[in-house]
């Protein structure tokens, strides 16, 4: 065996050492997803996506689809990783892959002039004593071309996100509270995992810190709302509780 020393690049991720932890980055990544793809000089914007837009499926033939797929593997990489903040962005435009259209195109590349404002932007992990911290939330359907709500979630722990995911749900909701619980639940599972993986570790413990916009109504429409997620999974009650 031979000694390296400490690491500064892994699996694509530079790993920077601070004065009270560390940050991951991937900043020259984005450089190079930007170049590959002709965005280098384009203006940045502060969202990755716009709220206003209204995507559809595309009915009628589509615009380099090829082109397309390869950003959204590329930018699906880069928000696996590193960045938790284009996560929905890059779940809705990746459901269009298979026949983007123009309106499709105008998103993505204003999700690539946003990474371009904010490819300095880094995971930061502090020395200090962590404790787990989740937040969660739902988007539920606001257009006719969607039947299923969005859950969307994240994990923090010594400062800086460690889990993240957002998805369309796997059952219909009927109100907005109820596409609520039902991130809850997929939250949930997420955090009795990471609860249980950082117990196992010296520095670790079992408390972990859940925030939610539904908390506070727990009291009111839990005896309902499990009857309701016990029809798609009998474990869903136990993971909210």
């Amino acid at each position: 065996m031979k000694d390296l020393g400490e690491a500064d690049v892994i699996l694509g991720v530079k790993i920077r050492k601070t004065e009270n932890g560390f940050s991951l980055c991937q900043s020259h990544y984005i450089e190079k997803i930007l170049k590959k793809f002709g965005c280098h000089d384009e203006i940045p914007v502060r969202t990755p996506y716009d709220p206003s837009a209204c995507l559809k499926k595309n009915k009628g033939d589509s615009v380099s689809q090829a082109d397309y797929a390869k950003i959204i593997g590329s930018v699906m990489f880069l928000m696996n990783y590193t960045r938790p903040d284009i996560a929905y962005a890059v779940s809705r435009l990746s459901r269009y892959t298979h026949n983007p259209n123009k309106d499709h195109w105008d998103a993505l590349r204003r999700l690539l002039r946003y990474l371009k404002g904010t490819m300095n932007l880094c995971l930061h992990f502090n020395k200090y004593p962590a404790v787990l911290e989740g937040f969660c939330d739902a988007n539920w359907v606001t257009d006719n071309d969607e039947v299923s709500s969005t859950s969307g979630y994240v994990f923090t722990l010594g400062g800086g996100a460690i889990s993240w995911k957002s998805a369309k749900q796997t059952c219909i909701a009927r109100s907005t509270m109820e596409s609520e619980f039902i991130a809850l639940e997929l939250a949930g599972q997420e955090a009795e995992w990471l609860r249980n993986l950082v117990a196992m570790y010296p520095c670790g413990g079992h408390l972990c810190l859940f925030l939610c916009t539904v908390i506070h109504k727990l009291p009111l429409v839990l005896p309902k709302i499990m009857h309701i997620m016990a029809k798609e999974d009998i474990y869903a009650s136990d993971m909210v509780r």
